[in-house]
Formats: structure tokens, sequence, C-alpha cells
């Protein structure tokens, strides 16, 4: 890809990549070099640049820390056999973003900031991108408020930053889900939709309580009366009934419009697979548990990918879901995303970009 934007670049004096133990990477902590940053004031973005990773100064009065205008996306680096950086759907990314920020009430970013910022960032920080399968280069765009006020309106300055991480797997095993029926991620009218910070600050709570029960994840109902399926609290929730795909619409403006969704979505539909994009109750839901009719049960996110659910507990009891053979859909579109993100196999939607 070819760059447009003339990016100032100051460059680390020491890098941490000969220190960091690329066989033992726990998923967010650690932190490559560099960051791209941009700022916002006047109307308009300016003073972006790539500069060494460090800490922020934040005046106590920080507009993000009291009133939580802060949202960001998440998309993944890999290299493949040749030794070339890919990014996986990233243009999904810079468009998810923006449709947060006008819902918090933020401004535009311009796709050759997003675009020019990440990739440039990507070719200095190729070294960091790691070789094993199955690990990659976690992405994190963010913006939030640097206005210096108390007062509950829209900031008029922010910053834009993408930092990155080298990640194994979100998930090493298949994980157990509960769920929700008292507590509520998103009601329609929120910010459900919106890949907001305030989200998943509400939702830590109830997620804690679970995993205290030894579950992984909640599967969230609806907010108004709880019998509806919507999605679990780290990525989209799809289960295979009968030889039908189904997963929850994202029209509602509760459940975040999943990147990693979409994909397997696309997929199914060029494999002809039966699929409903429809809400499943939760009585559906116990009712396949009990008479085998759920063949599968499969979370979709970037940090994710796919994640097999092994145990759901419905109504306070517990189902176990039947082992799968590698024929499975799940297992399928797994490998035929791994396939495109290493560029092994061919891209027919012009999902990947090189780097």
């Amino acid at each position: 890809m070819k760059t447009q934007l003339a990016l100032p670049i100051t460059k680390v004096q020491n890098s941490r990549l000969a220190e960091t133990d690329f066989s033992n990477l726990v998923f967010g902590r650690t932190i490559s070099d560099h960051m791209f940053v941009a700022d916002y004031k006047n109307g308009e973005w300016s003073d972006l640049r790539i500069v060494p990773y460090a800490p922020l100064s934040l005046n106590p009065a920080n507009a993000t820390l009291h009133y939580g205008q802060s949202i960001f996306e998440g998309l993944k680096a890999y290299k493949n056999e040749e030794g070339k950086v890919i990014v996986f759907r990233a243009d999904a990314n810079w468009r998810r973003l923006n449709e947060s920020a006008e819902r918090m009430c933020m401004p535009y970013l311009p796709e050759e900031i997003f675009m020019e910022g990440m990739t440039q960032l990507l070719d200095l920080e190729r070294d960091w991108v790691p070789t094993a399968k199955g690990a990659s280069l976690y992405v994190r765009p963010y913006m939030f408020a640097t206005d210096d006020y108390i007062g509950v309106k829209p900031s008029d300055t922010y910053k834009f930053i993408i930092f990155t991480c080298p990640v194994g797997n979100y998930y090493n095993k298949p994980v157990s889900v509960k769920v929700e029926t008292t507590f509520t991620r998103a009601t329609e009218g929120g910010t459900g939709a919106a890949k907001t910070a305030g989200n998943y600050a509400a939702s830590l709570y109830p997620a804690r309580q679970a995993q205290k029960a030894g579950y992984d994840q909640l599967l969230w109902t609806d907010g108004k009366s709880h019998s509806k399926i919507e999605e679990s609290g780290t990525m989209n929730i799809m289960f295979k009934i009968d030889g039908k795909l189904i997963t929850a619409p994202t029209n509602t403006g509760t459940i975040l419009k999943g990147i990693t969704r979409d994909s397997v979505i696309q997929l199914a539909k060029d494999w002809n697979e039966p699929l409903e994009e429809r809400f499943l109750t939760v009585s559906e839901l116990e009712t396949a548990l009990i008479d085998g009719t759920l063949e599968e049960a499969f979370g979709t996110g970037t940090a994710a990918t796919i994640a097999h659910v092994q145990r759901i507990n419905v109504n306070g009891k517990d189902y176990m879901l039947p082992a799968k053979s590698e024929d499975a859909f799940s297992y399928r579109v797994l490998a035929e995303l791994d396939g495109i993100k290493y560029a092994e196999i061919a891209d027919p939607h012009n999902w990947i970009i090189t780097i």
C-alpha cells in the first residue's frame, strides 16, 4: 500500500523487542515501541505524528475522565510465510469508528488519517508482528475527549491514537457462558451499537459475578423482556440449530456490528448455508439444548476470532454441547478466515491489505 501522508516519525532510542517473549504472550499486556497520534482542535485534525509509546499527561478536569467520551476499535495484523504484514478488514473498522463517533458527538475521522496512520505505524513496527500461527499484532485505534472543563457537553478537542501489541489467542479453550436475565447491557435508544468505553464499564460487575460462578462470559439478553439472546461480552454469538445458522440482527441499535460476525455471515452465504439473522429466544435455546438440535454455538470477534462454546447455563441449569468434528461449520469458517488473513488462500471479497 502506497503512503500519501508524510508523517514525522520519532523513533525510540531503545526498543523493547529483544526483551519480549513471543512464546508467552498474554493478551493486551505487551505493547510495542511506537504509537500514532493526531489532535483535533479548531474543527480539524492536525499534528499527525508517530512517536515512542509513552504515558499521557492529562489534566484532572479532562472531559473523558468525567463524562466518558471515548470510543475504540480493534483489528489485527498478521505475517505470512513470505514475511509480509497483512491487515484484515481495516476499512470496516474505520467506518465503524465513525459510526461510534457520530453517536458519541465526536468528530469524523477521515479515512486517510486512519489508514495512513495505521499502515505507517505497522510498517515501522513490522518486527513486532508475531510469526507463530494463531498469534498476531493487535491494533488498537481509539479517540477520546481532551477538553479540560467540568460541564456536561461534548468536548471541543480530541485525541486519536493507534498503538499495537503482539498477542496470542484470547481464548485458549472452548468457553462456558451464562444467559443473563437480570442485568442489561444495552437498550433500544442507548449506545449499545457504539464501541464506547462506557458500555464495557457497565458490563464488568455482572460479568465478574458470572466468572466467580465458573463461566467465561455472559450471553446478554434484551433489556425490555430478557427473553431474546443479543450478544456476548466480548463477541457476537451464533448458533447452529437443526442445520440452520442463527444470529441476532444489528438493526436495533443494541448490538455491536461485529466485523468478524459480518465476515462469517458472508462466508455462510458464499457456501449456501441456511442462515437467519433474527433473535433467538431464551426458550428456543433451552428447547434446542434439551432436544439436542443445538449443533454448535460460537462467538465471533476480532480478539476472540471464533470461540467455541462448550457449556451454556440457562435458567440456572448447565447444558453441555456435543463434541464437534473438524468439518463442523465453526471449524470450517475459522480455517477459511485464517487462510484469508495469512494470504494462504484467495481473498474474493478484498478483505486484506498488504503492507
